[in-house]
């Protein structure tokens, strides 16, 4: 079973509720738990894993020989992100505009394009709780594209686990999707706030076209109005959990401290969330 934990904005708990959940499901079930947010990883500060493996990450960009090319601007005219451009007697690269999809090479009539992998970050392989693999990855700071990291990530999961829990990046951008891809629930994690409704309506959009079981924690329960509860009412979608706004709780998390250390009651209270997450997808299934 693949649970990501989402949120429409940055700052709404999504990593507190990643790692306290993963924390609590290591000692007793079979898990593993990747990092997808690549630009800002942080579950590591919380679960403190063993790193033992590192990995490059990287995208294959075209090489052109010149004294093969025609200069026909076939490979151009290809693609799609606009990584070609014919300049005088030469077919310029842009790097970093290059999604790695190979269309150019393949179109080329005179095979005058090779592709070299091009490194644009790290993947790096550990593991927490009674030896829980843990996976996150780091995209290259000027790099902008975060999305392949997080594909390669994901293609290294381990397959013989009970449950992959995905810390997916804030807000709903390609690489949000791209995490989001094959997870059977994702939990999305709000605050009751016009931001907070705002961007979880956004989410929820993304939800309604990836077709995923969703529900949804309320975090700093307790510092707005009732408009977050309100809407999910009218769309059907079920408040899995709550947590109060309370100052030890942002004092512990400022210190590295997971949830279920700052409230130890909240240990038993994401137990009974996978319990019911499995619930749901069992009645979906067999509905």
């Amino acid at each position: 079973m693949k649970i990501a934990i989402a949120s429409g904005k940055g700052g709404t708990g999504k990593t507190m509720v990643a790692t306290s959940m993963a924390a609590a499901l290591a000692p007793i079930h079979n898990i593993q738990m990747l990092d997808c947010d690549v630009e800002a990883p942080n579950a590591h500060l919380f679960l403190n894993p063993t790193i033992n493996e590192i990995k490059p990450a990287s995208i294959n960009i075209p090489t052109i020989d010149y004294e093969q090319c025609i200069l026909c601007g076939q490979c151009v005219d290809i693609c799609e992100f606009n990584a070609l451009a014919l300049l005088g007697d030469k077919i310029e690269v842009f790097e970093q505009l290059c999604h790695g999809c190979g269309s150019c090479s393949i179109h080329c009539p005179v095979n005058a394009i090779t592709e070299t992998p091009r490194k644009i970050g790290e993947l790096k392989f550990g593991t927490f709780n009674k030896n829980r693999p843990f996976l996150f990855g780091e995209l290259t700071i000027s790099e902008p594209m975060s999305t392949p990291i997080i594909r390669q990530l994901k293609s290294n999961m381990k397959d013989d686990v009970e449950v992959t829990i995905l810390d997916s990046p804030p807000g709903a951008s390609c690489s949000v999707v791209a995490t989001l891809h094959d997870a059977d629930y994702v939990i999305l994690v709000t605050e009751p706030t016009p931001f907070g409704l705002h961007d979880l309506k956004q989410m929820i959009g993304v939800i309604s076209e990836t077709g995923s079981l969703a529900g949804v924690i309320i975090n700093r329960d307790g510092i707005g109005d009732s408009a977050v509860e309100d809407f999910l009412s009218k769309n059907g979608y079920p408040i899995l959990m709550k947590i109060p706004y309370q100052e030890n709780i942002a004092e512990g998390l400022a210190s590295g401290k997971l949830l279920i250390d700052i409230i130890p009651e909240f240990e038993d209270a994401f137990l009974n969330l996978y319990e019911m997450i499995k619930e749901q997808i069992h009645e979906e299934i067999y509905h």
